[in-house]
């Protein structure tokens, strides 16, 4: 099976690509040539940037693929132009939709893959649904072959996964959390939600590669264990060999002095996430998620202790916290 990944060098997507090139697949890597050590040793690299159609389609020459892959589809813009690109060169189409697409704030505990998308508070989501919808229509009116897969927060061994952390220098809460500072954990932190290991997810997603009864549909796949935000947070503590001084903010505050959560919370993770695997089970059989939280995380905290020059702290993140610490200590 020859499979085209575009991008392909992130969290998720890197352990997908490596598990599929140890199953046997043809594995290509389209993307601009940076972050190359992630790219699995047996892939082929196609340089090039997608986001320039002219250029992609010069890269891609008249190569066709058994399935591709976008990882890096943010935009209905983005889906028109891949459309353009691969009908009628590709048997599937998988596009990397998410799981905060769906209804929030939900109106039932258990997610499936029929529960309603809209979210009012985050552009980021909205767009998603565009995608979805543009995709949809398509396969619909001419047969394009997609199918969707909704990752909720998919995490792995160089991130440290928490509701409120520095994306970029993940190490920042361990550290914070070394230096006996305050951990700001939204609402009372029995809200439930759900990390999935990325090699987790890996499993499920490759066995949607290449199978034609996966078009038409839409998928998630995540871990089956449920926590509360105060075990996560307490597991990256004791991943870190601390206890964390966790204090209890509701999310409206955090949101009324730091704006730009507004997505990351009320359009995601203030909500409960409890997700209902059954469908991903029944087109993968032999998919199951067995690497816990506890596991997952330890093994993240761990990796970067042994690559120093990667704990990095986020001094804005840092004060960004205190900022809010101190106006809800102020009130």
């Amino acid at each position: 099976m020859k499979v085209l990944f575009i991008g392909g060098t992130g969290i998720i997507s890197t352990a997908v690509s490596k598990l599929a090139v140890d199953r046997g697949i043809e594995l290509y890597v389209f993307n601009r040539g940076h972050n190359q050590e992630h790219v699995p040793e047996g892939a082929k690299v196609i340089t090039g940037d997608i986001r320039n159609k002219a250029s992609a389609d010069e890269a891609l020459g008249v190569t066709a693929f058994d399935v591709v892959v976008n990882w890096i589809a943010y935009t209905e813009a983005d889906v028109r132009r891949d459309i353009e690109l691969f009908e009628g060169r590709t048997e599937q189409y998988i596009f990397i939709s998410s799981a905060s697409a769906y209804q929030k704030p939900p109106l039932h505990y258990l997610i499936t893959e029929s529960t309603p998308l809209a979210n009012p508070y985050w552009s980021y989501s909205r767009n998603k649904i565009a995608c979805e919808e543009a995709l949809l229509e398509r396969y619909r009116t001419s047969g394009f072959p997609v199918t969707i897969v909704r990752p909720s927060l998919t995490y792995g061994y160089t991130m440290i996964p928490a509701a409120l952390n520095s994306w970029s220098k993940p190490w920042s809460i361990v550290d914070r959390m070394r230096k006996g500072k305050p951990i700001i954990v939204h609402g009372d932190g029995t809200s439930l939600w759900t990390m999935t290991h990325n090699t987790d997810f890996a499993k499920g997603f490759v066995g949607l590669l290449g199978n034609p009864q996966a078009i038409g549909h839409a998928f998630h796949i995540t871990s089956d264990e449920v926590l509360s935000w105060n075990q996560i947070y307490n597991s990256i503590g004791k991943a870190a060999g601390v206890e964390p001084r966790l204090i209890h903010i509701a999310s409206d505050f955090i949101t009324s002095v730091s704006p730009d959560e507004v997505g990351n919370l009320h359009g995601d993770k203030a909500a409960s996430a409890v997700f209902d695997n059954t469908k991903i089970k029944r087109f993968v059989p032999d998919f199951a998620a067995t690497v816990p939280f506890a596991m997952g995380v330890r093994q993240s905290v761990e990796w970067f202790e042994a690559h120093p020059e990667r704990c990095l702290v986020d001094s804005e993140w840092n004060h960004q916290m205190d900022h809010i610490i101190a106006s809800y200590s102020s009130r």
